[in-house]
């Protein structure tokens, strides 16, 4: 297994328990299905209830400098110009023309075919470019398939990669499937990181979300993420705080740093904080760095920046003095 390294941190050895759990499909099923079973009414109002703490100005800037940086700027629709690549890669690195202190976001994810253009026009800065790949976002396809889309674009440059996992293989309790692809796939994706994306939405149960993380986990992911953006519901804050228990707990287990990325339907300032909130309470504080939690977004950055506006010159900007993606 490949685990995220930061900071200087070597990854510890696998537990016996957690090698044990992947020597075959037996194993792997018993122990996902060992996982404790999740609490629906006691987990929605957990989220329910760190989504009405209050952040004040001062912490207030800090979030939203630090939601920033987190941001995954997103373009995936089959419109997609080499023109609107250029344009989206230009608000990440600027995303505030008129504020040159403004943060730079984490990362511009584009489809495969269009990593190229995003790599060079980002040539000399820190923003990564990341790619959707494995038949996005349906994750229907032959492996080889698949396979072929993530080295295509890691060639391209991609420094990281999205995958979708086959919902109907991991529904059907085809679990050792999805973990072989997975671990095809991490390997195929050689310095490239690996983002799992777990779909959430078609996953039917708290119990299946965790499974699948855990299952992502155990194959390699160096992130879990929620969603495609393609279906609803996308990202919620329960579900994020269930994916979170599941890295810290992981880490608990193993040493090893695993990120979340929660994408889909987050728009606004106050949905970003909430999430926040939540990757600091759930987590801790060493998730609140793009290294380890991402947001997966096309409108978001533009709220984030009228609200940072907004806490700069004391008064509401509006959508018009905000550059459009």
């Amino acid at each position: 297994m490949r685990a995220l390294r930061l900071r200087g941190m070597a990854p510890s050895p696998t537990p016996p328990e957690l090698a044990d759990a992947v020597r075959d499909d037996r194993s792997l099923r018993r122990f996902l299905h060992g996982l404790p079973g999740v609490d629906q009414v006691g987990l929605e109002q957990r989220a329910a209830g760190l989504a009405t703490r209050s952040i004040k100005k001062t912490a207030k800037r800090w979030a939203i400098d630090t939601a920033i940086r987190m941001v995954d700027l997103t373009t995936l629709e089959g419109a997609d110009t080499e023109g609107k690549v250029r344009t989206l890669c230009a608000k990440a690195r600027h995303p505030d023309p008129e504020h040159p202190d403004t943060p730079q976001v984490a990362a511009v994810c584009v489809y495969s075919d269009l990593v190229e253009t995003a790599v060079q026009a980002l040539d000399g800065t820190d923003i990564r470019v990341a790619s959707v790949a494995t038949a996005f976002p349906s994750g229907r396809s032959a492996l080889a398939v698949k396979l072929a889309d993530v080295e295509f674009a890691v060639a391209a440059g991609a420094h990281e990669i999205d995958m979708v996992i086959d919902r109907g293989a991991f529904l059907a309790g085809r679990y050792g499937q999805v973990f072989d692809e997975i671990q095809a796939v991490r390997a195929a994706c050689g310095d490239a990181h690996l983002k799992v994306i777990l779909e959430t939405g078609e996953l039917a149960t708290y119990d299946n979300v965790r499974r699948a993380c855990w299952l992502a986990l155990l194959a390699g992911g160096d992130f879990i993420k929620t969603s495609t953006g393609k279906v609803s519901p996308a990202a919620t804050l329960p579900v994020t705080h269930l994916m979170l228990q599941a890295v810290r707990d992981w880490r608990d287990a193993t040493g090893q740093l695993r990120g979340v990325k929660p994408a889909g339907g987050i728009r606004t300032t106050k949905d970003a904080i909430r999430y926040l909130v939540v990757v600091h309470e759930v987590a801790g504080p060493e998730w609140l760095t793009p290294e380890l939690f991402r947001f997966g977004a096309s409108s978001l950055l533009n709220d984030l920046l009228m609200q940072r506006r907004t806490q700069l010159d004391g008064h509401y900007s509006g959508p018009d003095y905000v550059a459009v993606d």
